[in-house]
């Protein structure tokens, strides 16, 4: 069985959550992140001229030919995109858009 607390991490400004495996041994680190903004938008004033912010970065080291990260603070598979930016992005009137990561 896991148990689970919340603290804070080194800075003293993150919260996490340590998760203990039955053994109590092993210890894991998980951030526990949430965007919070005044008018419900993540994105106040960077390029709000375009549609969707969404930036591509090319590296010749990947697995996959394009990795999506996340940049909306929403994504169920964080650090990864899962498209939760276009929920928030219809319901604040934002532009947010993922980080893609393209294989070279």
């Amino acid at each position: 069985m896991s148990t689970f607390g919340l603290g804070l991490c080194n800075t003293g400004q993150l919260p996490f959550r340590r998760v203990t495996g039955e053994t109590g041994r092993k210890q894991q680190r998980i951030a526990v992140v949430r965007a919070e903004g005044g008018g419900g938008g993540i994105n106040p004033e960077i390029r709000k001229n375009e549609e969707k912010v969404v930036d591509s970065v090319v590296v010749t080291e990947l697995s996959k030919n394009i990795t999506p990260y996340c940049r909306c603070w929403r994504s169920g598979t964080f650090p990864l995109c899962d498209g939760s930016h276009m929920k928030h992005n219809k319901a604040n009137g934002d532009n947010v858009g993922p980080l893609l990561l393209k294989k070279q």
